[in-house]
């Protein structure tokens, strides 16, 4: 299997010093997935925005969730055809489904169907021409920034995903279109690449507190294409262990995408860029982001959606920000290469700092009269530890404080533990059954 077909799926799933193709290679088929368990111990109450100057209230509360469980496989047709498959179960909610009534006046009607939240996450064809070249057909992940090019648990150090940017984009987002990917270079000039056409965000669920994240279509049986978004990512890896890469997202309008077109007389252009690097060495690993982006007509839109029905299945929380930024950085140490003795668990020590703001730049004028709320730039530190008492297995705790506003709100603290696996459970494989035979 070539490098970009197993980063770009959860083959990507390689391990600490471990990235061997033994463990990902599969000649028919294979069948995986990874889940979560996460315990949080918070010292903040549920609504930051409750009105008062101080800013969240001062209650103790303790949660536990699944956050996701994901089954995933991939089958080989033959050596030109695969199919891959994620289905994600998240959170355990309440599903409903939003129907627009155009029988009565184009109202906005919510169905109960289903307990618990259940997500295709991908299901694409890919035609595999070469390493170079191929072409990746369905719904497929959207490898903007580092979480969602890397999302799976073994993929960052924290019992839940970097705030930054599951706060500003979509987490886990996945769009249906096309795509092309491939590799090129050799040795100090490896590259891995990704262009995508897929259905765009729309621009009735941007808001304050998500900015544009709330934007993924889904709530209907069928997305809007009318603006379809163009999506990029070029990977660097030509140093071993190093990893360094960038995506960029363009729309060319998000109003095009609205549940009823006649909603905006005006163009709402997004563009979303990030850079990310992760550098993997026997004794440390450290990893960074930088993500930022632009909504056209921000305050019009601002006006437009502050008049979405309230039946609507939208936030309506106003206003929607220009710009937005998120930053961030994790470093993690190996203890156990550091020591010698088999005897030493494999134990992570990691730290991370975070910077993010849903409403970096906001315009006042005649359609949008508030600023930007400071309740939405957090700057906070998480440290924590990883143990892997198995090589797919994570048990993991850590301490995050999150400061608000620069200080001048409540500050929010958790303690949490968490449990997460990823890896292939069934995969036909030949040197599995070869090395069996030889024992």
């Amino acid at each position: 299997m070539s490098t970009v077909l197993a980063t770009l799926s959860v083959a990507g799933m390689a391990q600490w010093n471990n990235d061997s193709t033994e463990l990902d290679s599969y000649d028919k088929y294979r069948v995986g997935g990874y889940g979560e368990v996460v315990a949080q111990f918070k010292n903040y109450g549920i609504n930051r925005f409750n009105g008062t100057s101080t800013g969240n209230s001062d209650v103790k509360r303790n949660t536990i969730s699944i956050p996701r469980f994901v089954l995933a496989g991939d089958y080989k047709f033959n050596k030109h055809w695969n199919l891959g498959v994620e289905i994600e179960f998240e959170a355990g909610g309440t599903g409903t489904a939003y129907e627009i009534e155009n029988t009565e006046n184009g109202e906005y009607e919510t169905e109960v169907e289903k307990g618990g939240e259940v997500a295709l996450e991908q299901f694409h064809l890919t035609y595999r021409l070469n390493n170079a070249f191929m072409v990746r057909v369905g719904h497929q992940i959207v490898p903007v920034g580092l979480n969602n090019a890397h999302h799976e648990p073994i993929n960052f150090f924290g019992t839940v995903r970097p705030e930054g940017e599951t706060s500003l984009i979509p987490n886990t987002w996945h769009e249906t279109g096309l795509s092309i990917m491939g590799e090129f270079g050799r040795r100090w000039a490896s590259f891995d690449y990704q262009a995508m056409v897929v259905a765009g965000l729309n621009a009735n669920g941007f808001d304050r507190n998500t900015w544009v994240a709330g934007g993924k279509q889904g709530f209907f049986e069928v997305d809007n294409f009318t603006s379809p978004a163009y999506v990029a990512r070029l990977n660097y890896r030509g140093i071993p262990g190093l990893r360094l890469g960038a995506s960029f997202y363009y729309l060319y309008n998000a109003a095009a995408n609205s549940d009823k077109p006649h909603t905006y007389a005006f163009k709402v252009p997004v563009r979303i860029w990030s850079v990310d690097a992760q550098y993997q060495h026997r004794y440390f690993l450290v990893r960074g982001n930088l993500m930022g982006g632009h909504v056209g007509n921000s305050s019009k839109l601002t006006a437009k959606n502050n008049r979405l029905s309230s039946k609507s299945p939208y936030s309506r929380l106003a206003p929607v920000a220009q710009r937005a930024v998120s930053y961030g950085a994790e470093a993690g140490l190996r203890l156990r290469n550091m020591v010698v003795s088999d005897r030493m668990p494999d134990l992570i020590p990691f730290v991370r700092y975070e910077y993010y703001n849903s409403q970096e730049k906001v315009i006042v004028d005649a359609n949008n009269l508030k600023g930007a709320d400071p309740r939405l730039k957090v700057s906070m530190w998480v440290a924590g530890l990883n143990y892997r008492p198995l090589p797919n297995l994570i048990i993991k705790a850590d301490y995050t404080k999150r400061r608000i506003g620069d200080g001048n709100y409540k500050a929010e603290n958790e303690f949490a533990l968490g449990v997460a696996f990823t890896g292939w459970f069934l995969r036909d494989n030949k040197f599995a059954r070869l090395r069996k035979s030889r024992q």
